[in-house]
């Protein structure tokens, strides 16, 4: 990679609504939003260099997925721990990075989709439980939390 490489990155779609809506909260100055913003566009550069090629919109969303489970998991921690400032503003940095993420799934379309793939793989009890979380997520992607996803998965199966 030459030097200076990751600074002409146009990116998928995802970042470069990244790039304009950065644009946006500097001229409004919205400095907690702008912040979200780099961190997302940073994470989106790294995950670029880690894979040494471009990212597709999937990557992306792969990419902004896994930070937003962490966010997800460091406000719930911040929480239970009594640290309300804190989990408000990991709160804040989920909401944000859920804007550029595909709307979710409800659990009503998860449960629908769930009982197909048990269904389809005939999987009856835990032991099948493997076998459709894999098929419900490859079909889900991003639009879902694997946690969620779990929990229907193990209703349906018992």
């Amino acid at each position: 990679m030459t030097p200076g490489a990751a600074e002409t990155y146009d990116g998928g779609m995802i970042l470069e609504q990244l790039q304009e809506d950065m644009k946006v909260a500097m001229k409004a100055g919205e400095k907690p939003r702008l912040s979200v913003i780099r961190m997302l566009m940073s994470e989106l550069k790294n995950a670029r260099i880690a894979a040494g090629d471009d990212l597709d919109d999937e990557a992306e969303q792969k990419v902004l997925t896994s930070y937003a489970k962490k966010r997800r998991e460091a406000m719930e921690a911040a929480r239970e721990g009594g640290r309300d400032e804190l989990a408000d503003k990991e709160q804040f940095e989920l909401d944000v990075t859920m804007a550029y993420l595909p709307e979710q799934l409800t659990q009503d379309d998860l449960r629908t989709l769930v009982e197909k793939h048990v269904e389809a793989t005939g999987a009856s009890g835990p032991q099948g439980f493997g076998l459709v979380m894999k098929a419900v997520m490859a079909e889900v992607g991003s639009q879902a939390d694997g946690r969620v996803v779990s929990a229907i998965v193990r209703e349906v199966l018992s």
